[in-house]
């Protein structure tokens, strides 16, 4: 390899074009010709005196719960979508200086956003990959997102259903013809599960545990049908003498718990179904709904939906990269999705 091809080589990962899923939950950053180069937490220490930012991702979720009064840990995004701008901006700079981005070179972005979101929000959203240094901001709804990197071919005229159970949303799309035609979007999610938990545990065990002891019982025991029953030690403070205790719960009781999210959740896919025209519908009967993102990794909750809705469900096969590997596909061919484009 000679010396131009080296160089070519180098500037290529330094200013590459980018694709970003920018999730509640999880920030995900698609690099062209790369693929995902980043997948981590979307969270941000911060100095509560001057906001100065201290770490983010991975570094900041192992901060989360053991700070201390000059310190504090943040989630820029809220249900789906930028709650606090300059603390977006903040991680977004980060993660980009953890790849080594050229800051220079004015990139092109394509970030997704939940399919409900508003003309503000969506243009929060445009503002922050401009202000990270874009020449060119496109958005993408989820859903849609989701559909190209499972590998429809949402250019047919084919009904196909996607649910994605992200951490602040779960969106619902009925996708044909290169559009959605019909979409449901319920800011109840992963985020929403674990705070059900986190109560639960409050009520009726008089224990206080953390968002993140709540999203690993979630992950163990966590189910959304009755399931061959395990118990598990929890560990926490006891809210009537304030001392550490830990107590053993049964995976019933975690059901129980999610049970109004899940419930949520089932609701709105049939709302999707209900509103749907009757020869997309018939597609669907025959292709199921596909499920992705990382709430359809909950423990039955695809056998909740097919009883409920009398239809085949699948679960995408890599659903937590569904959404940026379409982003990302739809970076790498700008030309052939514009019509997807928002």
């Amino acid at each position: 390899m000679d010396l131009f091809s080296i160089l070519k080589k180098s500037f290529s990962w330094l200013s590459g074009d980018i694709a970003i899923d920018l999730g509640t939950a999880n920030t995900l950053i698609w690099l062209r010709g790369k693929g995902v180069i980043i997948n981590e937490p979307s969270i941000v220490a911060r100095s509560v005196h001057d906001e100065k930012i201290f770490a983010v991702g991975n570094e900041a979720k192992a901060m989360v719960g053991k700070t201390h009064r000059d310190i504090e840990t943040i989630r820029p995004l809220r249900d789906g979508v930028i709650a606090d701008f300059n603390m977006t901006d903040g991680m977004l700079q980060g993660f980009i200086r953890k790849v080594e981005l050229n800051r220079i070179a004015r990139v092109r972005m394509v970030i997704c956003v939940p399919s409900g979101v508003t003309d503000v929000e969506r243009r929060a959203v445009k503002d922050s990959g401009e202000r990270a240094n874009a020449k060119e901001v496109f958005l993408i709804e989820e859903p849609v997102a989701a559909a190209i990197g499972i590998g429809l071919d949402i250019s047919r005229p084919i009904g196909n259903i996607i649910v994605d159970i992200g951490g602040g949303t779960t969106e619902i799309a009925v996708i044909s013809l290169n559009g959605v035609a019909t979409k449901e979007s319920i800011r109840i999610a992963g985020d929403e599960m674990d705070e059900s938990i986190v109560q639960w545990f409050r009520n009726e065990h008089k224990l206080e545990i953390g968002l993140p002891t709540s999203e690993s019982i979630k992950k163990t025991v966590g189910s959304a049908m009755r399931m061959k029953p395990e118990t598990i030690s929890v560990k926490g403070r006891d809210l009537v003498n304030g001392i550490p205790n830990t107590i053993q719960v049964s995976s019933d009781e975690i059901r129980h718990a999610l049970k109004d999210p899940v419930n949520s959740i089932v609701e709105s896919v049939k709302q999707a179904l209900e509103k749907t025209p009757p020869e997309l519908a018939s597609d669907i009967l025959d292709r199921g709904i596909i499920l992705t993102g990382g709430g359809s990794l909950l423990n039955g909750i695809d056998q909740i939906i097919r009883e409920r809705t009398n239809i085949p469900v699948n679960v995408s096969e890599d659903p937590l990269l569904s959404v940026v590997k379409g982003t990302g596909m739809v970076l790498e061919n700008v030309r052939k999705y514009k019509d997807v484009l928002i």
